[in-house]
């Protein structure tokens, strides 16, 4: 039985203390650590401020007329939004106001800003559309016009 038991159970036994090279054997029992942390850094830290930041960006940017939800699952239309002010008045039905917190807004579901900016680029892109096929048209038009 016992010769089973050294079989199954390596024995342990001290490292001898080494003189030199402690200081490299440090440097890579911490490298674990190190690249855990990045990892770590980089799947839950680096998205969780990027997600912060538009937060605070779409905070700036909201408007009078703009569908949010509070942290208390409040939805509404801003209706009175001043900018010195940390309040601002929501509409979560008709006729029923209420004042809330700016901080408590966690989420823009429908934002004047974002449409305004949306129809702008819609815009610059038939611009661009029509300029490209007027260009085409009156590239075909002279092919046209030479083999007449």
């Amino acid at each position: 039985m016992i010769n089973l038991m050294n079989l199954l159970i390596t024995p342990a036994y001290a490292q001898s203390a080494g003189g030199g090279g402690g200081g490299v054997s440090m440097i890579m029992s911490l490298l674990p650590f190190i690249g855990i942390f990045l990892v770590f850094y980089f799947i839950v830290i680096l998205p969780q401020q990027k997600k912060a930041k538009q937060l605070r960006e779409k905070m700036k940017a909201l408007r009078r007329g703009d569908k949010i939800v509070t942290a208390g699952g409040v939805i509404g239309k801003i209706v009175r939004n001043q900018e010195d002010s940390d309040q601002m008045e929501v509409e979560m039905a008709p006729n029923i106001r209420v004042m809330v917190l700016r901080s408590t807004v966690t989420t823009v579901l429908e934002s004047k800003a974002q449409t305004d900016n949306q129809q702008t680029k819609i815009k610059n892109n038939i611009k661009k559309e029509v300029k490209e096929k007027k260009v085409i048209e009156d590239k075909t038009s002279d092919k046209v016009v030479k083999a007449e």
